[in-house]
């Protein structure tokens, strides 16, 4: 058998260019005469910009500062063992650049054990053992903590998660066999099944508290001093730590059961990484915490081999890395500062965009329109939404006052954008009207002032032809709904220049928009993919296919939700006029369906009607449908769309639409919401072979969201 320092050793020799977190002891007397504490603090020596992880060789030094610790506690030369984060960071678990790197099961296998071997160390010490949560904890940095005695967390933590099975692992260091047995089966599968599949959703500090997963709570500032004399109290006897007990009856297995159906209704069995986890939680149930942590290391073994983790891994990186680092963006100096805004329209859209600008920005903001009372309703919906913020605890009454002061309306051009440095149309979605709103604005504003367009998928070059100035007219595409969707496509029409597009990317940065650089091409990236999977979808139906037979098909996919639940948030009408843009442009692939036509003039909101609670054929609409005769299996279906997403994609980087597929990959994840254990759609594309099979080449290199070779 090997050492947990031979395996360690050996795990790192496949990682050399790890990160490396130091575990420093250092020794101090506790308050009220408590005794000699030691203190391990786990800091990698960058600042919080570079939060602290976990790779081989930092694996080893925690383990060789519990050698120490070990000896001290022993030698009855300590009370007790803390273990601390740096500033502003706790430890946010492994690091995932070397389990990209890990190509044999054998390998992946020892970097779970390695974990646990020097976790489980904290909680076989002859001294009790607490974890200080000072900053933030994710992943094993949760985890660690979970091994020792007691635990503390600060207010001021932002984010604490086991984002795990977010990513297609489990939390495999103590997570999935601890968490249940310290809190109980039902709030560990909110934290470690639910929170993950919600977009990752963060805990803060005091719901860490509320939650049972530590012990005290203490505000930021004096964080450390008040979790020493806490301690010291504990080890005096003179603070009894108290917990729930946990429910090991039928209350486990209804839990285990919740997180089933959760994680049906997000991947619907698509990604196995839930089902592992809750499999784990469920024989947890007898409290053998070796057992569990033996079925981790297989979990995480077989999982880090499986091409679901390497998507996860690959979409991870690309919204951390690429979508902060936008590729083909002109150079950041040559952007222009805008101090005003200036939105035409006061509709939904053009409402949620003033607020967004207003709130990011803090610059003032003016809505026009063609009459007062939209003007109105358009500040009126912004102030109110702002009111709502207020109520929420999100902002204090001095900013709302600042903000609402901020959006104000006009029915005068001239005098709402005379001095405005950038301004958006979101109006109707017809060229001749956005003609005619572009002709209008450049007339009464400055010469620097950037015109940006809220097309969905009409030509940004052809709307700026009849301009003066063609070239400061942008592309500038958020999608619905604004303040949840990160994603900003940012389109080059053809004479754009260089300082527009930086003014343009400058801002999107400013509103905290994942921004894409996007060819002028018709739809662009996001709806043209999803117009092509909807349409394919139609046909199907349109051909024969029951409605439920060629939703269900897609479910392996694992999407947020099913493409007619989707054409409902969209609007029928919205699709209908892109699927029409897009006929005109490439009438060979994109179809117009008879019967979205039929369902959209008789004015339906969309194909389902929910009387029941879940989603049922409208029979009004049932009565609409006109279908031929040719009735394709499930698997028929999925294999006639996967193919046809996948030669819409490899056409689209033919004809330069985006820098690369990895640009494809990110606007489907921020913009369509589409998931991280699929990698957006490419790595699951070539993960399938469709992308052989239609295009003759895989889209990414192998090793890039998979295995390496």
């Amino acid at each position: 058998m090997s050492t947990t320092a031979e395996l360690l050793k050996g795990a790192a020799e496949l990682f050399p260019d790890e990160v490396v977190t130091q575990a420093h002891v250092r020794h101090l007397d506790l308050p009220f005469g408590a005794g000699r504490f030691a203190l391990i603090t786990l800091d990698n020596g960058l600042d919080h910009t570079k939060p602290t992880t976990f790779g081989p060789q930092s694996l080893a030094n925690l383990n060789v500062a519990i050698d120490q610790v070990e000896a001290e506690a022993k030698a009855g030369d300590i009370v007790g063992v803390g273990v601390t984060g740096k500033p502003f960071i706790f430890a946010v678990g492994a690091d995932l650049k070397g389990v990209e790197l890990l190509k044999k099961h054998e390998d992946a296998l020892a970097i779970g054990k390695g974990g646990h071997d020097v976790f489980k160390r904290l909680s076989a010490l002859a001294v009790p053992t607490f974890a200080y949560y000072n900053g933030a904890a994710m992943g094993g940095g949760v985890e660690v903590g979970l091994h020792c005695t007691y635990r503390t967390v600060s207010k001021a933590i932002p984010a604490f998660s086991l984002p795990e099975v977010f990513l297609g692992l489990v939390p495999g260091w103590g997570g999935c066999t601890l968490l249940p047995n310290i809190i109980g089966a039902d709030r560990a599968v909110s934290v470690i099944i639910e929170n993950s599949l919600n977009q990752n959703k963060q805990l803060r500090g005091k719901q860490v508290f509320e939650l049972g997963i530590a012990d005290a709570l203490f505000e930021g500032a004096d964080f450390l001093e008040q979790s020493l004399l806490w301690t010291a109290s504990v080890l005096k006897g003179e603070t009894e730590v108290v917990r729930a007990e946990v429910d090991r009856g039928e209350a486990w297995d209804q839990a285990v059961e919740r997180g089933r159906s959760i994680a049906d209704s997000k991947v619907h069995g698509a990604a196995p990484a839930a089902y592992r986890a809750l499999d784990i939680i469920a024989a947890a149930k007898n409290g053998d915490l070796r057992q569990g942590f033996d079925a981790e290391d297989q979990a995480l073994a077989d999982l880090i081999m499986g091409g679901e983790l390497r998507s996860g891994i690959y979409a991870f990186n690309l919204v951390q890395k690429r979508g902060k680092r936008p590729a083909g963006a002109p150079d950041k100096s040559l952007a222009r500062p805008v101090n005003k805004v200036g939105v035409v329209g006061a509709g939904l859209m053009a409402s949620q965009l003033a607020l967004l600008f207003a709130r990011r920005l803090e610059v003032p903001v003016v809505l026009t329109d063609i009459d007062q009372e939209r003007v109105d309703k358009g500040v009126g919906y912004v102030h109110g939404e702002i009111d709502k913020l207020l109520l929420k605890g999100r902002i204090n009454q001095d900013k709302a006052n600042r903000l609402k002061a901020a959006v104000t309306g006009s029915l005068d051009k001239a005098a709402a954008f005379g001095d405005a440095d950038f301004v958006i149309e979101a109006v109707f979605e017809e060229m001749g009207v956005k003609q005619q709103v572009f002709a209008e604005v450049e007339a009464v504003v400055p010469e620097h002032a950037i015109l940006a367009t809220n097309t969905s998928s009409l030509s940004v070059t052809e709307m700026a032809s009849k301009l003066k100035h063609p070239e400061r007219v942008v592309g500038f595409h958020f999608f619905n709904p604004v303040a949840i969707l990160p994603l900003l496509e940012i389109v080059r029409g053809e004479r754009t220049d260089d300082a527009s597009l930086a003014t343009a990317f400058g801002v999107a940065k400013k509103l905290k928009k994942t921004a894409v650089l996007v060819k002028d091409a018709p739809a662009f990236v996001v709806n043209r993919i999803l117009t092509r999977f909807m349409g394919e979808i139609q046909n199907v139906i349109d051909e024969g296919t029951p409605v439920e037979a060629a939703e269900k098909a897609i479910e392996p996919l694992g999407l947020p939700m099913s493409p007619l639940v989707l054409l409902e948030l969209v609007g029928p009408a919205i699709g209908l006029h892109v699927s029409e843009t897009l006929h005109g442009a490439f009438p060979d692939r994109f179809t117009v369906s008879p019967n979205l036509a039929a369902v959209v003039k008789a004015g339906k909101r969309g194909f389902y009607v929910y009387d029941s609670g879940k989603p049922e054929l409208d029979p009004e609409v049932a009565a609409l449908l006109v279908q031929g005769d040719s009735v394709l299996t499930e698997e028929q279906v999925r294999a006639r769309v996967l193919d046809a997403v996948a030669q819409e994609i490899g056409l689209m980087l033919d004809e330069g639409v985006v820098a690369e597929a990895q640009d494809i990959d990110l606007c489907l994840i921020t913009g369509a919401g589409w998931p991280f254990h699929l990698g957006g759609i490419t790595p699951y594309l070539d993960r399938e072979g469709v992308s052989e099979r239609v295009n003759g080449k895989r889209f990414l290199a192998q090793g890039v969201a998979s295995v390496p070779a």
